[in-house]
């Protein structure tokens, strides 16, 4: 069994696998502009992160009712548990289903059926985070969060996800207040493509407790001390860094630079159906790849469960402590 770990970057629309995409597209009624599974696993190869973000909206058509959106992170989840992880905090996007004419309540009733019983039937415990896209306009933002109350006792957080370059932080200033106005968990994606700046802007601009990716805080040093000093958790995603692009080859990746300046690191899988692997998978991908040994995989494994929203209420803290004591009980073969 692997290492417990948390998972604290999975957008679930990214764990559509092909197989699952041409089932739901034959229910559906959906024509798909491929022949068959294997033509479609030959796409995900990527230039970069719009041209991924041009598939992985395309595929979403398939994505209709609720059915497919419990269908959808049952099988996340079922692959989750068989990779180690025992908690997850999933992301979702609205607006990209809102705009097929899928309502919001659809994505988000679906979704919630699987993970409320995700605990019983996979042992992994669950929280929703809605991620608003940047490369839409604050305003659409702004009605996204407005047609969510309803629903808010299912959804912990908020997000910003996609095109990164162009759309710095201080663009959604207001619906990040509003958020957090609501008592929503505040996160955001932040210095994976764009600049030092942006994750610099998103702490104090947007308020967040958590960087998603981070990558390239390591090319500004007085960033790097303060994100260390203030143990701002990040939320890696090294697979997805090389096949987007963003690092040539895993080799590269700066993650071991990151652990030794005593940043709080955590690796995640960001959309594993596209980027070559669930989250195990990376943890091994990285221990080969950079050297990180036992004790360091312990490490990020600890960090996941420390930087998650376990942290309502007892319950929360007492399932964390579960969870950390087993990383610590755990036993490298």
């Amino acid at each position: 069994m692997p290492i417990p770990k948390a998972e604290l970057h999975l957008h679930i629309e990214g764990t559509l696998e092909p197989e699952l995409a041409f089932a739901l597209a034959a229910r559906n009624g959906v024509e798909l502009p491929y022949a068959d599974t294997e033509e479609l696993r030959k796409a995900y190869l990527f230039d970069d992160l719009q041209t991924f973000l041009n598939l992985y909206y395309g595929l979403m058509a398939v994505l209709r009712t609720e059915a497919d959106f419990e269908e959808l992170a049952d099988a996340y989840l079922a692959r989750a548990a068989a990779q180690g992880v025992r908690h997850a905090e999933i992301f979702f996007d609205p607006q990209a289903h809102v705009v097929r004419g899928v309502p919001i309540g659809t994505v988000i009733e679906g979704l919630s059926r699987a993970l409320e019983r995700s605990q019983e039937r996979h042992g992994v415990s669950t929280r929703l985070i809605m991620c608003f896209l940047r490369d839409q306009s604050a305003e659409s933002a702004l009605e996204t969060l407005e047609a969510a109350k309803p629903y808010l006792d299912r959804i912990i957080g908020v997000g910003l996800d996609s095109a990164e370059v162009g759309h710095p932080p201080v663009k959604f200033r207001e619906v990040y207040e509003a958020a957090a106005a609501l008592g929503l968990r505040l996160v955001a994606h932040a210095g994976e493509e764009g600049p030092p700046a942006y994750i610099t802007e998103a702490l104090d601009v947007l308020r967040v407790e958590r960087i998603d990716h981070g990558l390239r805080c390591m090319e500004d040093p007085e960033l790097v001390e303060r994100l260390a000093r203030d143990r701002v958790p990040l939320t890696l995603c090294p697979l997805s860094n090389v096949r987007l692009r963003a690092i040539d080859v895993l080799e590269e990746h700066p993650l071991a630079r990151m652990l030794d300046a005593g940043l709080m690191c955590t690796v995640n899988s960001d959309d594993p159906a596209y980027f070559g692997g669930y989250v195990d998978d990376t943890f091994h991908a990285v221990r080969e790849a950079l050297g990180i040994d036992h004790e360091r995989l312990r490490t990020l494994a600890r960090n996941s469960f420390e930087a998650s929203f376990l942290d309502r209420d007892a319950a929360d803290e007492a399932l964390r402590a579960k969870y950390l004591a087993e990383v610590e009980a755990y036993s490298f073969d």
